[in-house]
């Protein structure tokens, strides 16, 4: 048993574009940052933006920071699998060194929305799983978004509105889980994407396998 176990995790294997949406206060970004701590073959995708940084923010760790003209030139040159404008500023995700990674066998995490997630399926659906996280509840959902205690409620309502947008577009995603706690939202993302690493024609190292077994 040992012996095949190895065999299976030694497989050589595409890497997936794996894709978390929901509408704010959800949960979205506490699944994702417990996914990324628990598994070491996934890491986030790095988008391009316009914005200026924050304090404490790297460039090429949490954004690419370009100006606005070499966005411009990004989007002429078909640089991007996605982008889109939020908020007066602009956000894309870098085709290139995604694409070539992915060949290697590494998975990616994103963190866009209903637009983004339809613009990069478009690009390149055979590496894209798309997961939708919704709230159990609309009344849970603005206790979340009000608990912060940091937006006024005009931001809140806004969120609100933008939520239910949001929700509406829950049938464009493979998988839908209801985030009712944290740990038991985890544990079902996390069955759907191993569950995705092991699609037979994610698994490149199989052809070659299964041909030594049969001579």
């Amino acid at each position: 048993m040992a012996e095949s176990a190895s065999s299976q995790t030694a497989l050589a294997r595409r890497g997936l574009m794996f894709i978390l949406s929901s509408p704010s206060g959800a949960g979205k970004t506490t699944i994702s940052h417990m996914l990324l701590d628990a598994d070491p073959d996934i890491r986030l995708s790095v988008s391009v933006t316009t914005r200026p940084p924050r304090p404490g923010e790297i460039d090429g760790v949490h954004y690419y920071f370009v100006d606005e003209a070499e966005f411009d030139r990004l989007v002429e040159e078909d640089d991007f699998y996605e982008w889109a404008q939020v908020f007066g500023h602009r956000y894309g995700t870098p085709k290139g060194h995604i694409r070539a990674a992915l060949k290697e066998g590494q998975d990616f995490l994103f963190d866009i929305d209903w637009q983004g997630t339809q613009q990069l399926y478009q690009k390149d659906s055979q590496d894209v799983v798309r997961v939708f996280i919704l709230p159990p509840s609309i009344a849970e959902l603005e206790r979340r978004l009000r608990s912060r205690a940091t937006d006024e409620e005009s931001v809140v309502e806004a969120r609100m509105e933008r939520a239910r947008a949001e929700i509406s577009h829950w049938d464009a995603y493979d998988y839908v889980v209801i985030n009712e706690d944290a740990p038991g939202c985890f544990a079902k993302v996390r069955e759907i994407l191993n569950a995705e690493r092991m699609k037979r024609q994610r698994q490149t190292g199989l052809i070659p396998f299964v041909r030594e077994l049969m001579s």
